[in-house]
């Protein structure tokens, strides 16, 4: 399928009663937002392991506000010959040995962060979800390595569009490291919590609605 057809794809039925498109569909183009981060066992999707994944889907209020919602969050057991180096765990402080971790496979991970989604996208009236990270090209190159390794058949992701705070956090305020890009926006970050998905999708929900809702505010939405 090509770019023209995953874009048009999105916009096939992505409206509300009526045939009228809803206001997260209209903003979008039909894409429903979903913050998405991954802690990993290395840089290479292809040999190393997904370690944590987390999602916060992107909501919006009746004034045209956006709103992180619920995360959903899982540790994630290394798949079948992965490769972990050492140095990744070190930065993580991820102990795959631990007790508490609780740590489930690839698959379930993944069906049940996919359910969320699916369930978000079709309440905002949108086609399909797309991912938002911060450096985002890294976060769906490990999300979509683990589907096709689980040969996952209804992926609610846009498989190669993305939005990157990173980028984003540049443009607004001038900084691209997610920590001082929220300290500009004067969103709180822990450091020390820093590097669990679960954490990081939830600071980078933050910092993508801020910079979404300030362009809003400054009369940069609807365009003119």
């Amino acid at each position: 399928m090509s770019e023209f057809d995953y874009n048009n794809e999105a916009l096939d039925g992505a409206t509300s009663n009526g045939g009228r498109q809803t206001p997260m569909a209209e903003r979008f183009r039909g894409f429903l937002p979903v913050v998405v981060d991954v802690e990993t066992g290395g840089f290479n999707s292809a040999t190393d392991a997904l370690l944590e994944i987390a999602a916060t889907p992107i909501l919006m209020d009746d004034d045209g506000q956006v709103y992180p919602d619920q995360t959903h969050f899982f540790r994630v057991e290394p798949f079948e010959g992965a490769n972990i180096e050492p140095a990744a765990l070190e930065f993580t402080g991820i102990k795959l040995d631990h007790p508490l971790r609780m740590a489930v496979s690839e698959d379930h991970a993944l069906t049940e962060i996919f359910k969320h989604v699916r369930k978000a996208v079709k309440s905002a009236g949108c086609k399909r979800a797309v991912l938002v990270g911060h450096n985002a090209f890294f976060d769906l190159g490990f999300l979509n390595a683990a589907v096709e390794r689980c040969e996952i058949k209804r992926n609610p992701f846009h498989p190669f569009s993305c939005f990157d705070t990173a980028t984003l956090g540049g443009l607004a305020y001038g900084q691209t490291v997610l920590a001082k890009a929220c300290a500009a926006a004067d969103i709180d970050f822990d450091g020390r919590e820093a590097h669990s998905a679960r954490y990081d999708t939830e600071k980078t929900a933050e910092l993508f609605c801020t910079i979404v809702n300030r362009w809003k505010d400054m009369g940069g939405w609807p365009p003119v």
